[in-house]
């Protein structure tokens, strides 16, 4: 289809790619932060058609990659009970907690459904007044607003049997975190397109004057990759550290602004946990005060569980770009889509996943 064909045209790529070793006279390390980004880069060998000189590493883009275990737990342990209409998107129900995952509550009887909008997990807790519904809320601020705009109808028509659990995680923090790290290796990020088209480009310019890193808003497809690479290495070769848009077909500078708004209104910014990596300061939504009666931590009393990670897991490294997934002792062998050992095995954007697919060596 043409809508798809142009951008993954390979003429234009070919050119791209002369341009870019024409362009660089040096060593960078770039980091994607968005999973479909690095599905494409993985599927179609962008980062072994690109010079030598340039290394991508994939960062934490996969929002369900970086839902905290104890999360994970609390959804199992809130979906075992009784009574309860557990509803999430199918990328979810496989991830795995301590012992187990959605998928085997589901199999155990529980009652656990996929939906494809939030909204129709209203529909549900309306149709089902005697059953709590309970929405898993995963993602970064791409899916805020929808979430948001769930948790906005039921307030307003009195659904009072329905309510979230909330792991919403913000891309600018993570970010800085990484940037902040002793082993931060990276000189400019291509940023989450679909991020910004919801929350615009502004809260980037301060990363890239702090840090003196360029960033440089992207697509998914490969012709997007590669002029986001383009436009990077020009930066870093040049000397800048500027916020840039490569993806201007779907991202404005300002962003979303009645999505924006739904999102002030029903949440607020608070510290959160991320999968692997730890707590990032001020890196999460949480239900505001007006609407905490539809948090579903305090409705079932999960709120103070905690647990560790598996230290077998290497999710941690590999979403903060400093290992690959192939370099994991268990990728492939004991960690497989089939039998996970992390989440980013299981998501459609998780890296290991990626990897697995289109990577993996068979012996």
């Amino acid at each position: 289809m043409k809508f798809i064909d142009e951008y993954r045209d390979p003429v234009a790529a070919t050119q791209l790619i002369a341009v870019i070793n024409q362009t660089i006279t040096r060593p960078w390390t770039l980091m994607e932060v968005c999973g479909g980004q690095t599905h494409a880069i993985v599927k179609f060998g962008i980062d072994e058609l690109l010079p030598k000189q340039i290394r991508l590493i994939h960062g934490p883009g996969c929002p369900v990659c970086v839902t905290p275990l104890e999360l994970v737990d609390k959804a199992i342990q809130i979906a075992s009970r009784p009574g309860v209409i557990f509803c999430s998107f199918g990328d979810m129900l496989r991830v795995p907690g301590s012992t187990h995952d959605l998928l085997a509550v589901k199999a155990r009887g529980g009652d656990v459904r996929i939906v494809y909008s939030p909204l129709d997990a209203v529909q549900i807790a309306r149709e089902n007044p005697s059953n709590e519904v309970v929405f898993f809320a995963v993602g970064f601020e791409t899916t805020a607003p929808a979430n948001a705009m769930a948790v906005f109808q039921a307030s307003k028509e009195g659904v009072r049997n329905f309510s979230l659990l909330v792991s919403h995680v913000l891309v600018p923090p993570a970010m800085e975190a990484i940037l902040s790290s002793a082993e931060n290796r990276v000189n400019g990020f291509l940023a989450a397109g679909h991020v910004c088209a919801i929350m615009g480009t502004e809260e980037y310019h301060p990363i890239a004057q702090k840090f003196r890193v360029p960033i440089v808003v992207t697509g998914f497809e490969p012709l997007d990759i590669l002029q986001g690479v383009l436009m990077c290495v020009r930066q870093l070769e040049e000397g800048r550290a500027e916020v840039e848009n490569q993806y201007a077909r779907a991202v404005r500078n300002n962003g979303n602004e009645p999505a924006q708004k739904i999102i002030r209104e029903v949440f607020q910014i608070v510290p959160r946990k991320w999968r692997g990596v730890g707590e990032i300061p001020q890196s999460g939504l949480a239900l505001a005060d007006a609407y905490t009666e539809f948090d579903a931590e305090a409705r079932f009393g999960v709120s103070d569980y905690h647990v560790e990670e598996s230290s077998e897991c290497l999710s941690g490294l590999i979403l903060q770009g400093i290992k690959r997934p192939h370099e994991c002792p268990a990728f492939g062998s004991r960690c497989t889509p089939e039998h996970p050992l992390g989440a980013t095995m299981v998501s459609n954007e998780g890296a290991c996943a990626a990897y697995y697919r289109y990577r993996r060596i068979v012996e």
